[in-house]
């Protein structure tokens, strides 16, 4: 599949939809995915250690999945909050729908999925969750985080999953350098060759 998920609004492989049973939040649920998307045959290591290290989510207002593809971070953080609204994000259009349908699927009513461009500006985020697209190049994952990272509410948390060996200390401290001096940008926890990021806007 190469890098198609990560860079094509429509990809060029056949929209075949396919059952996956996969653990989240807490129980083992039935869900849908496709060829052309990140991770189609269940919830990767990344991801994984981001649900299983990140503190629970705001309980409510607004709450962000930056990448969502077929919907593992979403459909946790709606699971997780149900009185909050969680807007999951992506380029590719069958990782929107496909969390849509995953979303509908589950029951949840508070998860909506569409275009980064579809998300109000005026809109802040009291909790972000995000496995980033590493491998789109340093240039754009920068200009994502710059996008979203600085909607943060007051008090409100952003947990970042990335790879050791893909440069998350490096992107540890670019952040730290970019974001307010009042900002925490920590490493929280380090699990299976992966980097726990905890980015943090003062109250």
């Amino acid at each position: 599949m190469g890098s198609d998920h990560y860079f094509s609004a429509q990809p060029s492989t056949p929209f075949t939809r396919r059952s996956i049973t996969a653990t989240l939040g807490g129980a083992e649920r039935r869900l849908t995915t496709s060829g052309g998307i990140f991770s189609p045959d269940g919830v990767d290591k990344g991801t994984a250690v981001l649900l299983a290290g990140a503190p629970a989510p705001a309980p409510a207002g607004a709450l962000l999945d930056i990448g969502c593809g077929w919907g593992p971070i979403a459909l946790s953080l709606a699971l997780a909050s149900p009185a909050a609204t969680v807007y999951a994000v992506d380029i590719n259009e069958r990782s929107i729908e496909l969390t849509r349908q995953n979303a509908a699927d589950l029951g949840l009513a508070n998860v909506v999925a569409g275009l980064p461009e579809s998300v109000p500006e005026d809109l802040r985020f009291d909790t972000i969750w995000s496995n980033p697209p590493i491998r789109i190049g340093k240039e754009a994952l920068h200009e994502l985080l710059l996008r979203w990272l600085p909607r943060l509410a007051p008090g409100g948390e952003a947990w970042l999953v990335v790879q050791k060996n893909l440069g998350s200390d490096s992107l540890q401290s670019w952040l730290g350098g970019q974001l307010p001096p009042a900002w925490t940008v920590e490493r929280a926890a380090t699990a299976k060759s992966f980097r726990l990021l905890r980015v943090a806007r003062p109250a």
